[in-house]
């Protein structure tokens, strides 16, 4: 028994139709292959050509060296960037006004600077001028700073003959002296002496 497959190509039969019911269709005749003319070749390939040559001079006059940058990097051909039209007219920023204050300065007072007088405090050995070196007062000290005594003197000039001496005292301790102005005080082995009062 002959299937339509084994036949070839049978007579349609419509769907829903009953069978035995055949439709034939006419198949025309296939046409021989044209060969294209040559004339419509040389039309095609010219005018591809001159578009690629228009194409290619828009993009060297638009910057093909950027172009030819991004395809080294592989990115491919840049498309040109929109252009943007901004109309309307242009606001300038105005300036934020210069607000100048006048401040008058009050110069200060120079603070009183006490003039470098006497001083009131001084080495356990030395001879001093009282009003001059240091200044008159009442000085105390804490004694010998070694072992052979603290010795001072009061004298009215310093010529350091014994009848200038108006009074002198070896401390094995603390001691104090008061001292006038225009006095000569010679000190030796104290500890620094310091003014009381």
């Amino acid at each position: 028994m002959n299937t339509p497959e084994a036949q070839g190509p049978g007579p349609y039969q419509a769907p829903g139709s009953h069978q035995g019911a055949y439709f034939t269709a006419a198949v025309p005749p296939a046409l021989p292959p044209r060969k294209p003319s040559r004339a419509k070749a040389w039309m095609t390939h010219g005018a591809a050509a001159f578009v690629a040559l228009f194409i290619g001079v828009g993009m060297g006059a638009s910057g093909g060296s950027d172009a030819e940058a991004d395809d080294a990097k592989g990115g491919g051909p840049v498309k040109p960037a929109p252009t943007v039209t901004v109309t309307g007219a242009a606001v300038k920023a105005r300036p934020a006004p210069t607000v100048t204050k006048t401040v008058t300065a009050k110069p200060k007072p120079p603070k009183k600077t006490e003039a470098p007088g006497p001083a009131t405090s001084f080495s356990g050995d030395g001879e001093y001028l009282v009003g001059e070196d240091i200044a008159a007062g009442t000085y105390k000290t804490a004694g010998a700073d070694g072992s052979f005594g603290c010795y001072w003197e009061r004298a009215k000039d310093a010529s350091g003959e014994f009848g200038s001496i108006i009074a002198n005292n070896n401390l094995e301790g603390p001691g104090r002296v008061t001292l006038n102005k225009g006095e000569y005080f010679k000190t030796s082995r104290c500890a620094e002496w310091k003014r009381a009062g």
